[in-house]
């Protein structure tokens, strides 16, 4: 005679962790919740490798961390459980961002970067070096950098309804722009605030496509700042409803936005810059260009309204 052997209920944690690969130590409470599995880490790093190559949403909960992570392969979004209160303040991984971004695509949404600092002068709140990245409602405040990209020309990058505020260059000259973008596929910056930098560019793009629209440039309160949108290498696309305060504490005042400043072979031909708005901050001494353009290229600029001291368009010589 074959007795049935009864099966017993597996415990819900251990089921969880041998479904997905996590061991026991993925059922551990923390304030980093994978929402597709349930599952919780106390370290931002381990809930990111516990995705993996798969895709996954990481939601955190309200609260100042310490943490950053690396994320090697996958799609992962990182969301605030309410956006701005996940902040992180000052974690810093391979000395380069809190978030160091290399997988297939990547989604930050409602989170919060500040001091973000690096001995070269680059650190970031993103560091993005492959794939597609999308930030939405995310805020970038007292640091070096913003954003920071290295070079995937099938990428795109999307910002919108974010803001980057105090960043740039340290007292000792070293840093970086508020966002900095290599020679990735596309750009689009949208519904954006960049204000209050302490050097360099606002927005400075090597991408061969640019879309920068309904953002707001003030620099009424800058601090040796430069250009308020940079394309040192030229870029096609469009610049259109973004409003611009022109301050007084330049270390470049001759341009707002610049057209292929540097060598480099992006075209320009047909770039749309319309229906802007700029004018100077109290006190402002100097005369501006609203464009300066060294590509020699025909650009089409149109519709814009311009306080006093900014002139519309100024040529210069050809890199």
């Amino acid at each position: 005679m074959i007795r049935k052997l009864a099966l017993l209920p597996m415990p819900a944690a251990l089921l969880a962790a041998l479904l997905f690969g996590g061991g026991l130590r993925a059922q551990e409470s923390g304030p980093f919740t994978i929402v597709e599995t349930g599952q919780a880490f106390s370290s931002l790093q381990d809930a990111v490798s516990a995705i993996g190559g798969g895709q996954g949403t990481i939601r955190i909960a309200p609260g100042r961390y310490g943490d950053c992570a690396v994320q090697e392969a996958g799609r992962v979004a990182f969301v605030a459980a309410t956006p701005g209160s996940a902040i992180f303040d000052g974690g810093i991984c391979e000395d380069k961002a809190v978030l160091v971004l290399r997988g297939r695509a990547a989604r930050i949404e409602g989170l919060v970067f500040t001091h973000m600092h690096v001995g070269d002068g680059n650190g970031a709140g993103i560091r993005i070096e492959q794939g597609d990245l999308d930030v939405v409602q995310a805020m970038f405040v007292d640091g070096q950098c913003g954003i920071l990209s290295a070079t995937d020309p099938h990428g795109t990058i999307r910002i919108d309804h974010s803001t980057f505020s105090r960043l740039g260059k340290e007292p000792d000259g070293s840093g970086a722009q508020s966002v900095y973008i290599g020679h990735y596929g596309a750009l689009s910056v949208t519904n954006s605030r960049f204000e209050r930098g302490t050097g360099g560019h606002y927005l400075k793009s090597r991408s061969p496509r640019i879309e920068a629209l309904n953002n707001s440039f003030d620099d009424s309160q800058g601090e040796d700042t430069n250009y308020m949108i940079d394309l040192p290498e030229g870029a096609v696309g469009r610049i259109a409803g973004n409003v611009f305060v022109q301050g007084n504490g330049k270390e470049n005042y001759s341009t707002l936005i610049a057209v292929h400043a540097e060598e480099g072979h992006n075209p320009s031909a047909g770039l749309v810059i319309e229906n802007n708005v700029a004018s100077v901050a109290p006190g402002f001494q100097w005369t501006s260009a609203f464009v300066g353009d060294w590509s020699g290229e025909t650009l089409v600029i149109r519709g814009n309204r311009l306080g006093e001291r900014i002139t519309e368009f100024e040529r210069h010589p050809a890199r």
